[in-house]
């Protein structure tokens, strides 16, 4: 398995476990969607308030950064991606989940009998209605360190979804 592939599975893994920890669905894209930049799809099953089945679809990066000095997460992100996700009037809302993940892998999770314990931390951010791109191959966004994608974070996402807030 490549590098590259762990990281998606293990980002994967951390996602699921928010997501299974508050009650929600986590369903992975099929290749067509994925071709979409759409990886995964979070859904509330049942209601929230009188909203049925509310949800949204997320793209997942992962990337390794060693130390956090400042109060953003940078991350370079292809054309395509963002422009996938700054679409303004998307059917089912869309987020930018990027999970840090320690440079080694041997430091990405200890356990004990106790505990599993999954290193680092992921944020979300959204890109809806940001300004198209001029000719470049990247770009590089900046997620406020306080988007920690945490349960607390994808129950309030959820019932902004549910309220039909913009994200």
């Amino acid at each position: 398995m490549t590098l590259n592939t762990q990281k998606e599975d293990f980002s994967l893994a951390y996602i699921n476990a928010v997501t299974s920890s508050v009650g929600y669905s986590l369903q992975t894209a099929t290749r067509r969607l994925d071709d979409s930049g759409i990886d995964a799809t979070i859904t509330v099953p049942g209601k929230i308030n009188s909203k049925r089945l509310p949800r949204f679809d997320v793209q997942i990066k992962s990337t390794s950064q060693d130390s956090l000095k400042d109060e953003l997460i940078k991350y370079r992100l292809k054309a395509k991606n963002y422009n996938e996700l700054r679409s303004e009037d998307p059917f089912v809302p869309q987020l930018l989940i990027v999970v840090l993940l320690p440079a080694d892998v041997d430091d990405w999770l200890s356990q004990t009998e106790e505990s599993l314990c999954i290193k680092r931390c992921a944020y979300w951010l959204s890109l809806r209605g940001k300004p198209p791109l001029d000719d470049q191959a990247t770009i590089t966004i900046e997620i406020p360190r306080q988007n920690i994608f945490s349960p607390n974070a994808l129950r309030t996402i959820m019932e902004r979804i549910a309220a039909q807030e913009v994200l």
